[in-house]
């Protein structure tokens, strides 16, 4: 592997200009077929398996065009205090309503509360139902001003009102937070370099990375029914994974320049080592990534697939158009000040000096210079292990506390801010109407096979209205064939709340005993009991998910360093990150705890979707700062030194930099906590802590801890393992030999090689 990306990177280097014209080509082909491409539609969102899919697939065959995914708004109406909305003069508004918005060029139909009873039993709150051609994320700009017009001229004649419904849902509004996170990004990066055009150089080819995984997902999105969060999580993890996986190599090309080694020899080294770890540490990312598709929800595995194609495009921009750049930067990446007696000029000389006087060199420079931070850092671990890992493990073991308390769910108008439409309308519905009638269950009655299919149906409702939590059952209502009905189930309690769960539940068992009486199926579905099912999928999920990612990152990871313990302690550590990471999630989110800091307005449930994506996410990420610093570890313990000294050594070359990094992806992901879309803000808050945790409490911390408790015994592995498995050379072993190989004739001579490689 070191041996082959040596060969690539010196390539890259001499082929310069034809590597920037070929990402430059990429990038605009993207951005024309991003340009070019017919806009996404809404997108469809399916659970297979479920019985809430079931009865919505049936609901499709058996009552045509009652499907149809068009948008949808309701306006709910208050009558001043005293009044009520049967009153004249308020009847006469209403109507007006409902005549002004049925004008609308996309508006299929609009209903009269007065005529479908839609009025509360005190006469105080009313609510109409607008229905449109298409869905709520397509409908024109113009409709959606007509719809807010309309409900300020009801507000004009002095009556509350307030609208909710996808009519009014946008598409996510960047936050300014994810420029200053890319700010922050370039602050670290000018520090931990100390030059203006090796923090460029990250930045650039990040950027360049994300335009063109984002371009293609956009060009694409319409044809693959990709949605507007498929981007944002693309970008998220891409920007953060660029950066950091560039920094990684233009941080190993100073240091081999300091060497003493020229130009190209010094990029080869650079990526043939460092470019090993960044292609494992990519491969874990997209290993985590891919892995959402065994959780059988189309659209996690949309979004992880063309996340994992984004960091894929990022550790492939790292191999190649790093080492052009650096080409073109020459001495301009070295620090401000830097001198280096032995930098080369040439591109294509050796180092030098032989290796070995390179390696006594930069000892003795070492030896005399004052150790840097992660030097002393390192040193005080090993010293103290135990009280290190106690202290880690007891203070990451109480971030996750909360999470005992996790309630999952999915986001409503009900969890919107108290200062929206939406949720004041939600409000009002729950006031005239009972906080039930927000999340009407259906129950689909299929009574094909039944002998007497209204008796069934009849049967149905009674059974349901004997059942706890129950305020109103409408009759069934038919379709056409009249072997498949509709009731619609209004229960006591809101949407999110467990006594909905618990009567969704109660119906579904209820209707077990139906369906051997009468041979009628019942299916409860609704976007109520669509969420309780994609909950519950998730949780089923969670654990095959998990096994079978740690699985296949803790087989590749024994490839990586050739050993059976430092796997098994990495996977561990990602643990305790994950759990405090979701404690964190739980207690700001869910509790309310520091929730107006980061603009949090409305607590609730967490997102189903978020314990498993963190997961997956946060493996990826974890298995990154895993990969950087310990195989420096395990660079200087094959080269000879002791245990508790390599982790020192690992320390001293790779702390700054993996210390950047992860402050570099905590500024991008904490820069999506400004985001709009609920969703985005607290995957954005979730990932930026856990990276903290992971980064700075398990591998700067308790990592150290671990291997200077285990000594030897960290780097054991079976001989017949050692024997079996492939030598990928993470460490650059057979670099070590370069400077004693003849120089390569031409350049036509190594192009051929690398060919064969």
């Amino acid at each position: 592997m070191a041996t082959f990306l040596y060969k690539l990177g010196r390539l890259a280097f001499r082929r310069r200009h034809f590597v920037a014209l070929l990402w430059v080509a990429l990038l605009t082909l993207a951005g024309v077929g991003a340009a070019t491409a017919p806009s996404a539609g809404s997108t469809s969102f399916s659970i297979p398996g479920t019985e809430a899919q079931k009865a919505f697939d049936l609901l499709d065959e058996r009552f045509p065009g009652r499907g149809a995914d068009g948008g949808t708004a309701r306006v709910v109406f208050k009558a001043p205090e005293g009044e009520k909305m049967t009153d004249a003069a308020n009847k006469a508004t209403v109507e007006e309503t409902v005549k002004e918005l049925g004008t609308g060029s996309e508006v299929a139909s609009v209903t009269d509360p007065y005529q479908t009873r839609a009025v509360s039993q005190d006469g105080t709150v009313a609510y109409l139902q607008v229905s449109y051609d298409v869905p709520g994320m397509e409908l024109k700009e113009s409709s959606r001003e007509a719809l807010e017009e309309a409900v300020q001229h009801a507000r004009d004649d002095g009556l509350t009102v307030d609208a909710g419904g996808d009519a009014l849902q946008a598409a996510a509004e960047a936050g300014v937070g994810e420029i200053i996170g890319i700010a922050i990004a370039a602050v670290v990066l000018v520090i931990t370099l100390g030059s203006l055009v090796a923090a460029g150089l990250p930045l650039l080819t990040a950027i360049i990375g994300v335009g063109i995984g984002v371009a293609t997902i956009t060009a694409l999105a319409n044809a693959l029914d990709l949605g507007s969060t498929t981007s944002t999580l693309a970008a998220m993890l891409g920007l953060a994974v660029g950066i950091d996986y560039a920094l990684f190599i233009v941080s190993r090309y100073r240091a081999e320049l300091a060497e003493g080694r020229d130009r190209e020899e010094a990029v080869g080294r650079a990526t043939g080592t460092a470019g090993s770890a960044v292609v494992f540490a990519g491969l874990t990312v997209v290993i985590a990534l891919a892995g959402l598709s065994v959780v059988g929800v189309p659209m996690l595995t949309k979004m992880g697939v063309a996340a994992a194609g984004t960091v894929v495009i990022a550790v492939l921009i790292a191999l190649t158009m790093i080492p052009a750049l650096l080409g073109y930067a020459g001495k301009k990446v070295q620090p401000t000040g830097a001198k280096s007696k032995r930098f080369g000029r040439g591109g294509r000389g050796k180092a030098t000096a032989p290796e070995s006087q390179g390696q006594q060199g930069q000892k003795q420079r070492e030896q005399q210079a004052k150790p840097n931070m992660g030097t002393r850092w390192a040193s005080f671990v090993v010293r103290r292990p135990v009280a290190v890992l106690l202290l880690g493990v007891v203070g990451l073991g109480a971030v996750a506390v909360p999470a005992t308390s996790l309630e999952l769910g999915l986001p409503d108008d009900g969890s919107q801010p108290t200062s929206t439409t939406q949720r004041r309308a939600y409000d009002l519905l729950s006031e005239g109407f009972g906080p039930g009638f927000n999340g009407p269950l259906m129950v689909v009655v299929d009574a094909d096979a039944s002998a007497d299919p209204q008796a069934a149906a009849t049967k149905v409702g009674d059974e349901i209205k004997g059942l706890k939590d129950v305020v109103t059952v409408t009759p069934a209502t038919p379709n056409k064939a009249g072997d498949t009905f509709i009731i619609t189930v209004i229960p006591d309690s809101k949407p999110s709340s467990t006594q909905t769960e618990d009567l969704v539940h109660s119906i579904r068992d209820a209707g077990t005993d139906i369906k051997a009486d009468t041979d009628a199926e019942v299916l409860v579905t609704g976007t109520t009991a669509m969420n309780i099912d994609f909950s519950q999928k998730m949780n089923d999920a969670l654990i095959p998910y998990l096994g079978l990612v740690v699985g296949l990152a803790f087989l590749l990871l024994i490839l990586v360093f050739r050993s059976i313990l430092v796997p098994l302690k990495a996977a561990l550590g990602f643990l305790l990150s994950v759990l405090a990471a979701l404690g964190a999630v739980v207690a700001v989110f869910q509790w309310g705890w520091l929730s107006g800091l980061i603009g949090v307005e409305e607590t609730g449930p967490i997102m189903s979707v978020m314990p498993i994506f963190l997961v997956g996410v946060v493996f990826g990420l974890a298995m990154d700062y895993e990969v950087f610093l310990v195989t420096r570890m395990r660079e200087a313990y094959v080269h000879g030194e002791k245990p508790t000294q390599a982790v020192v050594t690992g320390f001293r070359h790779g702390a700054r930099v993996v210390t950047a990094a992860a402050i570099i992806m905590m500024a991008v992901f904490a820069g999506f906590i400004t985001s709009s879309e609920s969703m985005v803000k607290m995957i954005g808050f979730g990932l930026a802590i856990a990276v903290f945790f992971d980064a700075f409490v398990v591998r700067m911390a308790i990592v150290p801890a671990v291997l200077a408790l285990l000594g030897d015994k960290a780097w054991w592995l079976p001989k017949w393992l050692d024997r079996a498995l492939p030598n990928v050379d993470v460490e650059g072993e057979g670099l070590r030999t370069q400077d004693d190989k003849p120089e390569k004739a031409d350049e036509a001579g190594e192009d051929k090689e690398l060919v064969r490689a």
